[in-house]
């Protein structure tokens, strides 16, 4: 055991890692394109972009410069009675990209608390205008982060349960599997006629950590329409799914009928720094507009438009938006495409996906396929050992890697992904 793993030991507690029963952390010394590199010189490919927020890869000598650019000049200003042109400029930048209903933007500080965010701006939008709607509809299955309001509206389990008696209460559909999408629109019908409801909140097109789950946008865009034209505040959480990971720069993209609100996070900086973002409409924000000082909204972070993340954010846009950035996503579904038409056969595979730069599907396993299944305890460190980062999601393998990677570094990945299913000819975990 390394010194610097004996250390971490002693003083970190690890997010979403048990204490016991767990094998030591890497020590990871620097990272370079897709690869991250141990202490003892071990290469690892990063397939998952470090939790889906790395694009344009590690260290990537672009974002690096306007990072130490922006420290030399202004490290940070408190962002209430005050601004600066980082965080104009990339707010002017992101509502030129979002959908065109997009007006106004604030900065948080990460994907959950852009949610927390999107939320209390539907609650409070009718509170200031006298109307009382309690309810909220979210979608089975999803995850929007672990502060209380993003739980609340996330999916009940184990993650949640000791929380679970503070959560405030929410309508949730059924995940809108295709043999029974009428049945959840049927049920959101409903709902949405009774009156009561404020905001309808859901991941676009591809729910992330309950497995890269997909379901209709044709179905979303309808639910939308419907929810807009009876008063529901329609919330898209795309943390995970902007900045191209769906293929277009946002799921919301590839609906005719656009959210209301937009949570962003991930990808915003290129994964350089923590940042969140939840954009409105007017509309949204003409509720708050008032000499009345009660109608203000009473939201903030410390670190709330930090000098430097804004100006990370700006450099990670100008290489969004690299034709060779284009081409690289394009490249990647088909090469994702390629593979997922090299497994459509075998025996140990099944729900085979693909969305823009993410692949995904599930394995054929003895046991239950929630998150918990033990294929992850079996996957992780037999990838790990081959110098691939994948964390699987319960029996879920899935890729998402920086848009950079190399056709030759898929062609590891997708190979070593084989050679698994191929030693495995029956899998009783």
């Amino acid at each position: 055991m390394s010194n610097l793993v004996e250390r971490d030991k002693k003083s970190i507690w690890h997010p979403f890692t048990p204490l016991k029963g767990m094998d030591d952390v890497l020590a990871i010394e620097k990272a370079e394109g897709v690869k991250l590199y141990t202490e003892d010189g071990k290469k690892i490919i990063d397939a998952i972009s470090s939790w889906w927020v790395n694009i344009h890869g590690h260290s990537n000598p672009y974002l690096a410069t306007a990072i130490a650019d922006q420290a030399k000049k202004l490290e940070h200003v408190i962002f209430a009675g005050f601004t600066h042109e980082p965080a104009t400029r990339l707010a002017e930048r992101l509502l030129e990209i979002l959908p065109d209903n997009q007006s106004k933007v604030f900065y948080s500080d990460n994907g959950s608390t852009a949610v927390e965010v999107g939320i209390k701006m539907a609650f409070q939008y009718f509170y200031n205008r006298g109307i009382s709607k309690k309810k909220i509809i979210a979608i089975d299955g999803a995850y929007h982060g672990d502060t209380f309001g993003a739980m609340s509206v996330g999916e009940r389990g184990p993650f949640t349960e000791p929380f679970d008696p503070y959560l405030f209460d929410v309508e949730f559909l059924d995940f809108p599997a295709q043999e029974i999408e009428h049945d959840v629109w049927e049920h959101y019908v409903s709902l949405v006629e009774s009156g009561d409801v404020a905001a309808f909140v859901f991941e676009p097109i591809v729910q992330g950590a309950s497995g890269m789950k997909v379901y209709s946008n044709k179905l979303l865009d309808k639910m939308i329409c419907f929810g807009q034209k009876n008063g529901v505040v329609c919330i898209a959480d795309e943390v995970m799914t902007g900045f191209g990971r769906l293929g277009t720069l946002f799921a919301s993209d590839q609906l005719e009928h656009k959210p209301d609100i937009i949570c962003l996070s991930k990808g915003l900086t290129g994964g350089a720094l923590a940042m969140g973002v939840t954009t409105c409409t007017d509309e949204i924000q003409s509720a708050y507009r008032s000499n009345d000082l009660m109608k203000t909204f009473f939201h903030g972070h410390s670190f709330t438009a930090n000098p430097i993340t804004c100006a990370v954010a700006n450099a990670s846009l100008d290489l969004l938006m690299q034709p060779e950035c284009t081409a690289n996503r394009e490249r990647l579904n088909l090469r994702h495409t390629e593979f997922m038409n090299r497994l459509a056969d075998h025996e140990l595979v099944r729900n085979l996906r693909v969305v823009g730069t993410i692949v995904a599907f599930e394995l054929n396993t003895e046991k239950d396929t929630s998150y918990f299944n033990e294929a992850r305890h079996h996957l992780y460190p037999y990838f790990i050992d081959k110098g691939i980062l994948i964390r699987p999601l319960g029996n879920v393998i899935y890729l998402i890697p920086p848009y950079i990677i190399s056709d030759e570094e898929l062609d590891y990945i997708y190979n070593t992904i084989l050679d698994f299913l191929n030693e495995y000819p029956k899998l009783t975990f």
